[in-house]
């Protein structure tokens, strides 16, 4: 496999790319910002690159099928997009939050939000409870497989009844001679159609404490009394496979849990912090490439004998959500910037998540607007765009949810 690397290329050759990037109307914004060094540019112009190559041409297929052909995902942990913030003994590339941000926010601006998720599942919500919590052995088994892309991770932890409220989960896991026993079903999991390791979290002590109660466990397709239900049929992320998952007696050996007894919704509440990091960095790219697309529709529409841009409400409203989405962006930013210092940033990320799941869709309402009929169309990015961006108010933390959390950090 081939790792990311930042000194194949001059430094000048580097920062003349960058700074060319910047003054394009569609250019590398975070050029702009002092969080980024050229380490983050760099990794920032390849994916781009990979965006415009390998998935933009094909995204529309993937649509129709409903999953990204495995290929592509291996084809991006030769790259070295699969792991950017794991060490090198894994085959990672030992980079920062701000680096995972660059990713996700570059995967958010392809258009296909169903290709980006499936990623971002992978690389930042389900494989990071493998390197988390994984034991020595664990990590030497599951990490250099889930770099490279031969296997694909998925996390169950939402229910029927239990989606935010994570206390609420009703699967459990009986304790037997060498192992456990799961029962129990989880719905919603991206990747759970076709994906090859799931990291599941059950009630070990269901009378319990309920935050204590909870543990992960590891389980592989294939394993007995593990069944894929039914995949699920989405308003948008179509390319992404979404799954509902039914565990009947399922049994897992011991040293498939995952951490400490009863330390899984610690797990899940910390990981929570660098999901929703992550999921405002797409929502921003998201939003970004919608004002692009936007702005190209309008410079060229002619209505009433002169172009849409033309009009002065249009172009003002145009440039107000630029504007915020600029702000959102460098909320996003900071976020990343005091995870990667330490700080406890649950007020910030929680706001990253209310904000720019939100502001998304304010965006692509208007961008729809802008389209007219043409808006409406299937065959148009921006439909496509406005059905993905919906789930970004829900998933992850709903935005009602989300203020809470600021709203208990205000005094």
């Amino acid at each position: 496999m081939r790792l990311l690397t930042f000194s194949a290329a001059p430094r000048e050759t580097c920062t003349r790319d960058a700074v060319n990037l910047v003054h394009s109307p569609t250019g590398l914004q975070a050029s702009r910002s002092a969080y980024f060094r050229e380490e983050h540019d760099m990794l920032r112009t390849q994916v781009r690159r990979f965006v415009e190559q390998e998935v933009k041409p094909h995204g529309a297929a993937w649509e129709e099928q409903g999953f990204v052909p495995r290929p592509v995902l291996q084809r991006m942990g030769e790259l070295g997009f699969l792991g950017i913030r794991y060490p090198a003994e894994y085959g990672g590339s030992d980079l920062d939050t701000l680096a995972t941000v660059v990713l996700a926010e570059e995967l958010g601006r392809s258009t296909f939000s169903g290709f980006a998720i499936t990623v971002l599942v992978h690389t930042d919500m389900a494989s990071v409870h493998v390197f988390n919590g994984g034991s020595p052995a664990q990590k030497d088994k599951y990490m250099p497989d889930i770099i490279a892309g031969r296997k694909i991770v998925a996390v169950g932890v939402t229910e029927p009844g239990a989606g935010s409220d994570v206390k609420n989960i009703r699967t459990t896991a009986r304790e037997e001679a060498g192992g456990f026993v799961l029962n129990g079903s989880k719905t919603f999991i991206t990747n759970g159609v076709y994906g090859d390791l799931y990291c599941i979290a059950a009630k070990t002590d269901p009378d319990g404490k309920p935050s204590q109660s909870i543990s992960m466990f590891l389980v592989e397709k294939g394993a007995k009394g593990f069944t894929v239900a039914r995949a699920l049929d989405k308003h948008g992320w179509r390319s992404s496979d979404t799954a509902e998952l039914v565990l009947e007696d399922c049994r897992v050996p011991a040293e498939n849990m995952l951490g400490k007894r009863g330390h899984g919704f610690y797990a899940i509440m910390k990981n929570f912090q660098n999901e929703r990091i992550v999921l405002g960095a797409m929502a921003m790219g998201e939003a970004q490439a919608a004002i692009e697309l936007t702005l190209d529709w309008i410079t060229q529409r002619k209505t009433f004998g002169t172009t849409l841009f033309e009009k002065q409400a249009v172009r003002q409203r145009l440039a107000m959500l630029a504007a915020r989405v600029e702000a959102g962006r460098q909320l996003v930013y900071h976020a990343a910037w005091l995870d990667t210092q330490g700080v406890d940033a649950t007020r910030e990320v929680s706001m990253v998540k209310a904000y720019c799941g939100e502001l998304v869709n304010e965006v692509m309402y208007a961008c729809v607007q802008f389209h007219g009929g043409m808006g409406f169309m299937r065959e148009s990015a921006i439909e496509r765009m406005a059905r993905d961006a919906r789930v970004q108010a829900i998933g992850g933390g709903a935005t009602e949810v989300m203020l809470e959390e600021v709203a208990k950090r205000l005094r």
